[in-house]
């Protein structure tokens, strides 16, 4: 089947916002390709985070995958730096990708002018991203539009490389596609900034009910309705009503739109509804994850097994990618 690769870096619980924009998508690729899902924890550490909470948040964002529906019989999970070929690949990759390249992502620009110091592994991260995509020679990459600029970016290294060292009728690194989710960006709480746990704006997608309700019911809806009475624009209600898009029937979203317009109802009768469909929608994976919170055990063998199977074929790669690369033989991994 075709080759699907994704990563998620381990900030811990999965919120709705990763559900929703990423980890959904993934479990309905199953059935149709084969698929390969990292946890990206080297990607975590080009920013400032705390060491002592890191195995603890990878373990969390894999009962987060697990939970939600990343099923280990169709599918490969593993944790990143249990692959050491990420790294090695990454290195090989520098060798042949412009400053210039690096120098001009988006992202790159945004967070190094919020640092006194800039980490060179917040440079390079697009080049590790590159290396986890082709290090399984994947074909198709599920992204959000944030990180299109880094798959092209891939692309044009997997096309330098095979320039330099594959035959011109015969690439060795496919280029990969971008597949674009339904959800691509998911509003906060906040009702501006996207949802990020960076910024406090988000829901997690194991949180209880009341924990649910605590935090829709003060969320910023249509600043027009300043009394139950005003008629408001589902449209300004950046959160509340686009999350009624993803957690409730078509028909509730109708009824939405025609009470809030009309001051059918107000914002908390709104977000009500919304807390009682969202919670039929997490109530199965909030119970998977608490069972597999209750066996650590279990997780971490999934894991040992899934960076095992995603490790065989990284050595294959890495055994091909270093005879082009003109590298003397012998080694014996």
């Amino acid at each position: 089947m075709t080759r699907v690769f994704s990563g998620i870096q381990p900030s811990g619980e999965l919120h709705i916002g990763n559900w929703l924009g990423a980890v959904r998508n993934w479990v309905g690729l199953q059935d149709s390709y084969d698929g390969i899902y990292c946890i990206v924890d080297l990607h975590a550490i080009t920013l400032p985070s705390v060491a002592r909470a890191r195995a603890t948040r990878t373990t969390e964002m894999a009962i987060g995958l697990l939970a939600a529906g990343i099923d280990p019989g169709r599918s490969i999970l593993f944790v990143q730096s249990h692959v050491p070929e990420h790294a090695e690949l990454q290195w090989l990759l520098m060798t042949v990708t412009p400053l210039g390249e690096l120098e001009r992502m988006t992202q790159f620009k945004d967070k190094a002018q919020r640092l006194e110091s800039v980490p060179a592994g917040l440079l390079s991260y697009p080049v590790l991203q590159a290396a986890d995509i082709l290090l399984y020679r994947a074909d198709v990459v599920p992204v959000g539009e944030d990180q299109l600029q880094h798959l092209e970016l891939t692309r044009e290294i997997a096309r330098k490389w095979n320039q330099l060292f594959a035959p011109a009728d015969a690439p060795f690194f496919p280029e990969p596609q971008a597949q674009l989710t339904t959800a691509r960006r998911i509003v906060g709480l906040d009702g501006q900034s996207k949802m990020s746990k960076s910024l406090g704006n988000t829901i997690g997608l194991t949180e209880t009910p009341e924990e649910i309700w605590a935090k829709l019911r003060p969320a910023i809806t249509d600043p027009a309705r300043v009394k139950r009475t005003d008629p408001g624009n589902p449209d300004n209600c950046k959160a509340i009503y686009e999350l009624h898009k993803h957690f409730s029937p078509p028909e509730t979203v109708a009824e939405v739109d025609r009470k809030c317009r009309s001051a059918g109802w107000g914002c908390l009768d709104c977000k009500r509804v919304l807390a009682d469909n969202m919670n039929a929608t997490l109530s199965p994976i909030r119970e998977r994850a608490a069972e597999l919170k209750a066996r650590p055990g279990e997780v971490t063998g999934l894991l040992a097994d899934g960076a095992a199977r995603a490790r065989a074929i990284a050595r294959e790669t890495m055994r091909a990618v270093r005879d082009r690369m003109g590298f003397l033989g012998g080694r014996t991994d």
